[in-house]
C-alpha cells in the first residue's frame, strides 16, 4: 500500500534520475522546465517559485508516493486551474522504472484524488495525456479518467481528460 506525502526538495535527485531519456522526459512534460536532460536542481527551482508563489497562494502541491519500505516510488503535482478552487489538473506524473506496470501509477493517483475531493473539495480533476503514452493513458482511464477531447499540440496531440466527484469511486 502506498502513502503520499508533499514533496521535499532532497526528492528531485530521486525524480530525476526516473527522466533518464529525452522521450520520458518529453512525455513526462518535461519540456516546461526546459531542456533535457533535466537535474535535480532544475525540478526543485521550479518547485520552489511555483510554492514560493505568493500572489496565487495555496495553488501548487506537489506530491510524491511511497512504498512500503518508505521508499520513493512515484510523483506528480496537483494544482488549481484558472483560479477556481473547484477543478484541480494533476500533471508531471512519472513512477520509478522498477514498479512501472504494478499499479504504483494507479495506487498513486487514487489516493490524489482522494485528497483532491475529500480533503480540497475538487468537484472536477483532469489531467493530460499524449496521444502516443499508451500506458499513462490506459492507467489514467483505470483510476477513473474519461476522454473530453484531443488537443492538437507539437510534437504530439494531448487528450485531455477528467473525472468528476459524482463518478469518483475510493476504490476500483
Amino acid at each position: 500500500m502506498l502513502r503520499l506525502r508533499p514533496y521535499k526538495s532532497c526528492d528531485a535527485e530521486i525524480i530525476a534520475r526516473w527522466i533518464r531519456d529525452r522521450d520520458v522526459f518529453l512525455k513526462w512534460g518535461g519540456e516546461l522546465f526546459g531542456a533535457f536532460p533535466i537535474g535535480a536542481e532544475t525540478i526543485d527551482e521550479m518547485y520552489r517559485v511555483k510554492n514560493g508563489n505568493c500572489s496565487e497562494p495555496d495553488n501548487f502541491y506537489p506530491w510524491v508516493a511511497l512504498d512500503e519500505e518508505n521508499r520513493l516510488v512515484g510523483h506528480f503535482i496537483m494544482r488549481y486551474m484558472h483560479g477556481d478552487h473547484r477543478v484541480i489538473r494533476f500533471g508531471w506524473v512519472v513512477v520509478d522504472n522498477s514498479a512501472r506496470g504494478k499499479g504504483t501509477g494507479t495506487e498513486m493517483l487514487r489516493a490524489g484524488l482522494k485528497f483532491a475531493f475529500e480533503m480540497l473539495g475538487a468537484d472536477r480533476v483532469t489531467i493530460g495525456v499524449f496521444e502516443n503514452n499508451d500506458p499513462a493513458h490506459r492507467c489514467y482511464r483505470k483510476v477513473g479518467f474519461a476522454d473530453r477531447e484531443v488537443v492538437q499540440k507539437d510534437p504530439w496531440n494531448v487528450i485531455e481528460m477528467e473525472i468528476r466527484k459524482t463518478d469518483y469511486r475510493v476504490s476500483g
